[in-house]
């Protein structure tokens, strides 16, 4: 290897010629990548409630773009000029690190759904996916640096992590079905598309959890170090990587989604699940001026107290008449709660108020 002056003096083999090539190639797919989804999340901020998923998960091309750059400084003047630089050797070995945490971290928040089943996740589910990212660097790190017994920690990490976050993904399915269920039996039709959406969201997430934990254990099980056809195997990790992040970026990027998709609790609560029945009230301006002064503000449980039972809390959402279409509306709703949403007959949304988001 290199010392800190950047100066090694061995030549590397053919083996290696294509690196070089490979990391410049993937740089240019990862950083088009990750301008992409910054711009067009940025495009698209105010369209939906969770729009901060898809902020969380720009992490993740821009680490893995990061690490590949350093990849290429690293390997192209090693190769061409056998000057190999050690700090540049330690920048692609943390950036390493910190790209898998950041993926890691998005598939645990993702299977806990994260602004698809609530706005935020709960203090423990905040602390468990803490705790878990911790583990995972620091096994990594200890893996990475051949340090004894961490690549069994890793994983051991690894099969409570899979475990983890199959078994969130299976809850949030079922709780989906059950109110699938509920909507057919109850013909609460408004709901439907959006609980749908939903669902598909955690099956197609599900397949690519299934395909990453696949993925994980062929790497682990591949122990072969050699500098023969190093080249391809950096071919095929990269393009799996790439395809799998692809696949999931498309599932969850900013779009237009079902109405009343982001109708949702603040934090998830222990207990069974139902979809809030959404209603719409008209009046005129008038009326409406009268009520934004009453004592149910936007938002707001009309419970008095914070300790009543949350079955009977209702929460009013009020559009302003002088909002426009095109406005962003408060859409938000808690577990068995109902919430009204009051439109004023004079707006342009007057003719189906529930309907607008």
């Amino acid at each position: 290897m290199a010392n800190s002056s950047g100066t090694s003096g061995v030549r590397l083999d053919d083996s290696f010629r294509a690196v070089p090539t490979l990391y410049l190639t993937f740089l240019s797919i990862w950083f088009v990548s990750a301008c992409s989804w910054t711009a067009y999340t940025f495009r698209n901020r105010h369209s939906q409630q969770c729009n901060k998923l898809q902020w969380t998960l720009t992490s993740v091309p821009l680490m893995k773009a990061l690490q590949l750059m350093l990849s290429f400084l690293f390997w192209y003047p090693c190769y061409n000029f056998q000057a190999c630089s050690l700090w540049m050797s330690f920048g692609v070995y943390v950036t390493g690190v910190l790209f898998q945490t950041a993926a890691f971290v998005s598939f645990l928040l993702i299977s806990h759904g994260y602004c698809i089943m609530c706005e935020r996740l709960s203090l423990n589910e905040r602390r468990t996916t803490a705790a878990l990212a911790c583990v995972f660097y620091l096994t990594l790190v200890g893996h990475k640096a051949s340090v004894p017994y961490f690549t069994v920690l890793l994983l051991l990490n690894y099969f409570i992590s899979f475990y983890v976050i199959f078994h969130h993904i299976s809850q949030n399915l079922l709780v989906l079905r059950e109110q699938l269920s509920f909507i057919e039996n109850e013909d609460v039709h408004t709901m439907h598309d959006a609980v749908y959406k939903k669902y598909t969201m955690f099956k197609k997430f599900q397949g690519a959890m299934q395909i990453v934990a696949t993925a994980e254990i062929v790497i682990c099980m591949n122990m072969d170090t050699s500098s023969e056809n190093y080249w391809i195997r950096l071919l095929i990790r990269e393009w799996v990587q790439l395809c799998i992040f692809l696949y999931i970026g498309w599932i969850f990027r900013s779009q237009d989604l079902a109405p009343h998709f982001s109708v949702m609790p603040a934090t998830k609560c222990e207990g069974e699940t139902l979809v809030p029945p959404i209603y719409s009230i008209e009046m005129d301006a008038a009326t409406f001026k009268e009520f934004s002064s009453h004592e149910w503000h936007i938002g707001v449980p009309t419970s008095n107290s914070h300790y009543e039972s949350s079955k009977d809390e209702v929460l009013v959402i009020i559009q302003h008449p002088c909002a426009q279409r095109s406005s962003r509306k408060l859409d938000f709703c808690s577990h068995n709660t109902e919430c009204f949403v009051v439109s004023d007959p004079h707006t342009d949304s007057y003719s189906n108020p529930v309907e607008q988001h």
